[in-house]
C-alpha cells in the first residue's frame, strides 16, 4: 500500500493519496482544486485515480474531488448522513456509516463521526495485503494531532443558531463510540495542522496514533470521566475567528464546485490595455509584493495579496466572487510566479483572474498613508481598527482600539464608521495591508499604522523606558 499525504501550507490543509500497488489503483481523500500533484503522483507511481472522495463538506477551502474525478474519469464517494439538511446536491455515490470503497487488497471503511458537522465521515484504512486489521485512520476535521475539530463553525460562518451544543455533544459520543474503540496502534492522519481555524491548538506534528492521543490530548481526562460538561465547556472556550468566506465554501462545496478542466497559462497583459479596463472600472489589479514595496506605491486601487505561504487565506479575506465579478490582474514578477499566485486563489474559489503584468508602469498609481506610532495619540480618527484574532486583542492591544479580524472585516463594514479615518493595524503590518487594501477599495479612508502593533509596543516601551 501507498500512502501519500499532500499539505497545503496556505490552508495548513492534508489530503491523501491512497494507492494498491498490485492492482495499479488509488484513491485521494479531500483533493484540493489545483490537482496536478494528485496526477503527478499516479504518473509517478504507475497508478490510476480510479476514486475520490472527502470527508466533509469543507469550510476553508473548495474542494477538489469533481475537478480530480472530471479529469481522470474517477468515481466520487461522498457522506449520505448527516440528514436532509446536509446533502450534497451533486451526483455521488453516498458514504454511510460501515460503507466501504475497495482498491485491491485495500478497503477504506467510512466511519460517520459527527460533531465538526453533521455529516462528517472518518476513513478507516486496512491494507488486507499486510494485515486484515484497519492501521489508518483518515480522520478529517474529527481528530486532529492534539486537539479535536471545532463544533461552532456552523454558527461562525455557515448561519447557524447555537449548532454548537449539538455539535459538541456529538464530538463526545463519536470519540466514545468511534474513536475510543479503535486499537491503540491505529495511526492517525488529519485533515489539518498547526495555523488552521478549524480548531484552536493544532499541533503541528503531521500524524498520530488513537493511543497516544487517548492518553495525552487535553479532552482524553474528560472522555476517561465521562464528563460531558466539563468537556463541552473546555472545547467551546477560546475558539479563533471563522473567517467570512468559510460561508460562501460552504455554500460551493455543498452544491458542487464549478469544473475549471485545463487551465491555459495566463497570458501577459499589455499595460495599455490594463490601464483602459482600470479607468472603466472594468478589472481589479492584485499586487502580489510584500506589504513593504506596496507602501513605496502600487497601483491605484490594487488589492495587496502577498505571493507566499498564505496567498489563498489572503485571497478569500480581500475577494468576495460572488459580490464583486469583475476579472483580476495580477502584478507579479514572472509567468510562473503569476501561475503559482492562480493555484492559491482557485483553492478558495477566486477563478475569474485575467493575466497578469510585471510592471505597473504606465498605471494610475497610489502611495498608501501610513502613520507613525508616536503620532497615534494626537490623531484624528475615526476608529483605531485591530485586525487581528480576538485572542490576540485580548492579549495586549493599543488603547481604545476596536477589533474586528481581517478575514470578517470586509463582510462587516456596516461595524466601521461610514465617514472619517480609519487607522488600522495587526501584529506586523502583512494582515494589516490585505485587509486595508480591501476597505480601501470598498471606499473606506484608511492609515496603516507603521509596523503595527509590534510597532507600537516598541515605541510604548521606549516611552516608558
Amino acid at each position: 500500500m501507498l500512502l501519500e499525504r499532500i499539505y497545503d501550507e496556505d490552508l495548513a490543509q492534508a489530503s491523501y493519496f491512497i494507492g494498491c500497488q498490485a492492482k495499479g489503483e488509488a484513491l485521494v481523500v479531500d483533493a484540493r482544486r489545483d490537482i496536478q500533484v494528485y496526477q503527478d503522483l499516479a504518473a509517478k507511481n504507475g497508478m490510476k485515480i480510479t476514486a475520490v472522495t472527502e470527508t466533509h463538506i469543507h469550510a476553508d477551502y473548495l474542494s477538489g474531488t469533481r475537478e480530480l474525478a472530471a479529469a481522470t474519469g474517477a468515481a466520487i464517494y461522498v457522506s449520505g448522513e448527516g440528514g436532509p439538511d446536509w446533502q450534497y446536491e451533486f451526483e455521488a455515490e453516498r458514504l454511510l456509516d460501515q460503507s466501504t470503497i475497495t482498491l485491491g487488497n485495500i478497503t477504506a471503511t467510512a466511519l460517520h463521526t459527527p460533531g465538526h458537522t453533521p455529516e462528517h465521515l472518518s476513513f478507516l484504512v486496512t491494507d488486507g495485503a499486510f494485515s486484515d486489521k484497519p492501521g489508518f485512520l483518515l480522520s478529517g476535521d474529527f481528530v486532529f494531532s492534539g486537539d479535536l475539530g471545532r463544533p461552532d463553525l456552523l454558527d461562525e460562518a455557515a448561519g447557524g443558531i447555537d449548532t454548537r451544543f449539538a455539535g459538541a455533544h456529538d464530538l463526545f459520543v463519536s470519540l466514545q463510540e468511534k474513536f475510543l474503540t479503535l486499537p491503540d496502534y491505529v495511526q492517525v492522519y488529519p485533515g489539518h495542522g498547526a495555523g488552521s481555524a478549524c480548531g484552536k491548538a493544532l499541533g503541528a506534528i503531521p500524524s498520530s496514533t488513537v493511543g497516544y492521543e487517548r492518553s495525552f490530548a487535553w479532552w482524553g481526562p474528560y472522555l476517561e470521566a465521562n464528563d460531558e460538561a466539563g468537556f463541552v465547556e473546555a472545547l467551546l472556550d477560546g475558539q479563533p475567528d471563522a473567517h467570512a468566506y468559510f460561508g460562501r465554501m460552504k455554500r460551493e462545496n455543498r452544491q458542487g464546485p464549478a469544473i475549471l478542466g485545463e487551465r491555459a497559462p495566463l497570458a501577459e497583459l499589455a499595460t495599455a490595455d490594463v490601464a483602459t479596463a482600470l479607468a472603466a472600472d472594468d478589472i481589479g489589479v492584485v499586487d502580489t509584493r510584500p506589504h513593504t514595496q506596496v507602501h513605496q506605491g502600487t497601483v491605484s486601487g490594487a488589492l495587496n495579496i502577498p505571493a507566499g505561504t498564505k496567498a489563498a487565506s489572503y485571497g478569500a479575506w480581500a475577494v468576495d466572487p460572488e459580490t464583486d465579478q469583475r476579472p483580476l490582474v495580477l502584478l507579479a514578477p514572472d509567468s510562473e510566479s503569476a501561475m503559482e499566485m492562480w493555484d492559491h486563489l482557485i483553492r478558495v474559489g477566486i477563478d475569474n483572474v485575467a493575466g497578469y503584468v510585471t510592471s505597473f508602469e504606465g498605471l494610475p498609481t497610489y502611495t498608501p498613508q501610513t502613520l507613525d506610532p508616536a503620532d497615534l495619540a494626537g490623531f484624528d480618527a475615526a476608529i483605531v481598527l485591530d485586525v487581528r484574532n480576538k485572542s490576540e486583542h485580548t492579549a495586549g492591544h493599543i488603547p481604545g482600539s476596536e477589533q474586528l479580524n481581517a478575514g470578517r472585516v470586509l463582510w462587516h463594514t456596516d461595524q466601521l464608521p461610514a465617514d472619517g479615518v480609519i487607522v488600522s493595524y495587526c501584529q506586523s503590518g502583512v494582515r494589516n495591508s490585505v485587509a486595508a487594501s480591501a476597505l480601501r477599495r470598498a471606499g473606506f479612508d484608511v492609515i496603516e499604522l507603521e509596523g503595527s502593533y509590534a510597532g507600537w509596543s516598541s515605541w510604548k516601551q521606549t516611552q516608558d523606558a
